[in-house]
Formats: structure tokens, C-alpha cells, sequence
């Protein structure tokens, strides 16, 4: 690439950024060397700690910056919805529609977390945690209300987001489905997996409004 950039600025941060971006998710966390990065930038390394500190402070903040704008798309996107079922349409709608144009990010986060040093990793999980509760959230009220049936709250949570982020392993775009047919097929797989009569026993489901997801090992260090 062209080596015009300077050493100072925003425009060499975003620049770095979308290159450690890059990096990572094709040669990993632990293959990817300072050296490397300030060379696809077009600086030279000494530089690069104008903008950085350490390679681990550009992952941390990359991951966090990541989860910080997935958490303020969603409130956006469940804003003004008041029955559970619509709460759960929109999630479902903007989890999937996300997470089709930000491969390389999720890929990252999920991939990479081993990777975080115990304090940027209890924050990220943190904020993951978050997440996962605006959907148990939704998924208790609806249980409250008698929209949903759900045998258990806490697995429904991990069970709908495996499914929904499950596209970025094999969506392309430009297949043999729209975006808005992907969307439309996993709203009706997670609306009819929580729908009252869909469950196998529905004299076990719980009513819990406010579960607890963050149980001790659910996302253990590798």
C-alpha cells in the first residue's frame, strides 16, 4: 500500500485499527508483530507508540469498542417496541443484519478473548454480559406474559445467540438468499422455538423475570 500516511493524527489511528483488524483475523493475535502492523500502515514502528502502548492495549480496545457499539445499536433498534414478541423480532433482526457486515470483529472477539490479559478480559466479559442480558430480558418478560414458553431462560439465551451468530461462519454475500430472506428465516426459527406449545415439556418452564446469566464457567479461560 501506498506509504503516505503520517505518524500523527486520527486519520493514522483509524488507520492502524482497520490494519490490526486485518492482521488479526488473518494471521491471529499472537503471529501478528508491531513491526508488521506499522509496515501495512506505512510508518515506521518507533511511531506506532504515538498512537498504541502495547499490541494488547490495540486488541483490548478493539474488542471493547466492538461490544460497546453492538450494545448501542441494539437499545437503538428496541427502541419503541413494547411487546416481547416485537423485542424479540428486532433483536433477532439487528443481531443477524450486524453481525452480516462485521465478520472480521465478531470473529475476533469470540476467537481472540483468550488472548485478553485477565483485566482487559473480566471487562469484556463484562460487557458481553450485557449483552446476553438484553436478550434474557426479553425472553423472561415474554415468559411473564405468556408470549413465550421457555424451559429455561439461561440456555434459550445461549441457544438463540449460537444460532444467530452462527451465519458468520458460512454467509457470502451475493448467495442464493437476500438479506432480508436470511433475516426473515432466523426470526421465524427463534419466534417458533419460544412460541407457547413449541417446547417438549412445558410444565418445567420457568418464570423467572430476571435470570442469572453470568454463572460461574460459562466462558472459561483457554
Amino acid at each position: 500500500m501506498a506509504r503516505t500516511i503520517g505518524s500523527h493524527g486520527p486519520k493514522t489511528m483509524e488507520a492502524i485499527r482497520k490494519a490490526g483488524l486485518r492482521l488479526i483475523f488473518e494471521h491471529g493475535y499472537a503471529a501478528m508483530s508491531l513491526r508488521q502492523l506499522a509496515a501495512e500502515v506505512g510508518i515506521q514502528s518507533g511511531s506506532l507508540y504515538n498512537h498504541i502502548s502495547t499490541k494488547q492495549e490495540l486488541l483490548f480496545e478493539l474488542i471493547r469498542d466492538h461490544i460497546n457499539e453492538l450494545l448501542r445499536q441494539l437499545d437503538r433498534a428496541l427502541q419503541g417496541k413494547q411487546r416481547p414478541v416485537d423485542k424479540l423480532r428486532a433483536f433477532v433482526a439487528f443481531h443477524v443484519t450486524y453481525h452480516m457486515t462485521k465478520k472480521r470483529e465478531v470473529f475476533i472477539a469470540n476467537s481472540e478473548l483468550r488472548s485478553l490479559e485477565p483485566k482487559n478480559y473480566e471487562e469484556i466479559v463484562a460487557l458481553r454480559g450485557a449483552y446476553e442480558r438484553r436478550l434474557a430480558e426479553i425472553l423472561s418478560e415474554g415468559v411473564a406474559e405468556g408470549e413465550f414458553e421457555v424451559v429455561d431462560i439461561q440456555v434459550a439465551t445461549f441457544a438463540i445467540l449460537a444460532l444467530l451468530t452462527g451465519l458468520t461462519t458460512w454467509y457470502r454475500p451475493g448467495g442464493r438468499l437476500t438479506r432480508e430472506a436470511i433475516v426473515a428465516a432466523h426470526e421465524k426459527l427463534v419466534l417458533s422455538s419460544v412460541a407457547p406449545g413449541a417446547t417438549p415439556d412445558p410444565a418445567r418452564t420457568k418464570r423467572a423475570p430476571s435470570p442469572d446469566i453470568t454463572a460461574p464457567g460459562r466462558l472459561e479461560r483457554r
